[in-house]
Formats: structure tokens, C-alpha cells, sequence
């Protein structure tokens, strides 16, 4: 099924909420904890998930994973769920794709960005899974210091905002509020 831009994405009531950030930041994290603070129906499409895992294909201007990343977003919001991006999704590879969504959702859009040092983004790498595998100098390749997402409002999550107040934030931005049941 090919998706026309032209004629909006999801509905007046649906979220699409996107976080961006180097690996390690805690995209992951903060997905899972909107979901877990929200009744059912949130989506979580995971960068490393499409791009690594099913794909698996590097990370390239081109690459297949940025059609997919359209495709699932746009079938996921038309269904009537509720949808977290979270990625790495670096503005020359992913920034037309997720402008074009934005724009093209018809309900509330709100964007994230983790703006860390490279410190504390290792210092939170360390702690993850993923550190056994992935070393430092590898994660210092792949850190971008500054990755603003062009034309689109990012929200700024610094070193100083925890998981809970980072989620807490977030769903009040979403007009969901912080205490919702399960």
C-alpha cells in the first residue's frame, strides 16, 4: 500500500511523539516509560529494531530503512494507535521523511531531542546491554554533538531531566497528564 502525503496521517485524537538522541541517551528507555504510563495503544518503532535488526543495514543516506520508517509510522497511525519514534535518526539521513510525517499527522506532534555530552552519553552507554557489544571509541564514532532536527520545534532533554520527569513532561505535552491508569 503506497500512502499519499497529500491526505494527512492518523486523527485529530492521535500522538506521534519522536525522540532523537546519540546512542546510549536513553531514547529507549523513555519510550518504554510512556507506554507503560499510557492504557494500551502505544506503538514504539525503534530505530535499532527496523534499521538493525530487521533490515539490518547500515546507517546511509538512501537506505531502504528510511522508506520503511514512512511506511510503518504512516500504517501504525492509521490504525488508531498512538505512536513513539525513537532513534538515533540523524537529520541527513531521516530529516525529510520525519518533516514530511510531522506535517502530515493530523493530530498532537510533539519532538525530543537528548542534547548530552559525549561523557555522560558514555556514562549512561555503560550501563546498557548494548556496551558489551558496542565499545567507546565505536560510540564516540558514531556521536554527533549537536543534530538539531531542521524546521521542526525539538524539545531539548538535557543531563538534568531524569526518566520521571522527562515522562512526566512529555505526557502533559501530549495533553495525556502525568497520572493515567494502566
Amino acid at each position: 500500500m503506497k500512502y499519499r502525503h497529500d491526505q494527512g496521517v492518523g486523527t485529530a485524537d492521535s500522538r506521534l511523539i519522536v525522540i532523537r538522541g546519540n546512542s546510549g541517551s536513553g531514547k529507549s528507555e523513555l519510550a518504554r516509560s510512556i507506554r507503560e504510563a499510557r492504557p494500551r495503544g502505544v506503538a514504539i518503532l525503534g530505530h535499532d529494531q527496523l534499521r538493525r535488526e530487521i533490515l539490518h543495514l547500515r546507517d546511509r543516506p538512501g537506505n531502504l530503512t528510511v522508506e520503511f520508517y514512512d511506511l510503518t509510522a504512516r500504517f501504525i497511525l492509521e490504525r488508531g494507535l498512538h505512536l513513539v519514534i525513537e532513534g538515533i535518526l540523524h537529520e541527513e539521513i531521516y530529516g525529510d521523511v520525519l518533516r514530511r510525517l510531522i506535517a502530515d499527522h493530523r493530530g498532537i506532534t510533539r519532538c525530543y531531542r537528548y542534547d548530552l555530552s559525549f561523557e555522560e552519553t558514555a556514562q549512561r552507554h555503560r550501563g546498557k546491554p548494548l556496551a558489551a557489544v558496542v565499545n567507546e571509541d565505536t560510540l564516540r564514532s558514531w556521536y554527533r554533538e549537536h543534530d538539531p532536527l531542521h524546521g521542526v520545534d525539538e524539545h531539548v532533554i538535557d543531563a538534568g531531566s531524569d526518566l520521571a520527569s522527562t515522562t512526566a513532561r512529555v505526557l502533559a505535552d501530549c495533553g495525556w497528564g502525568s497520572h493515567q491508569s494502566r
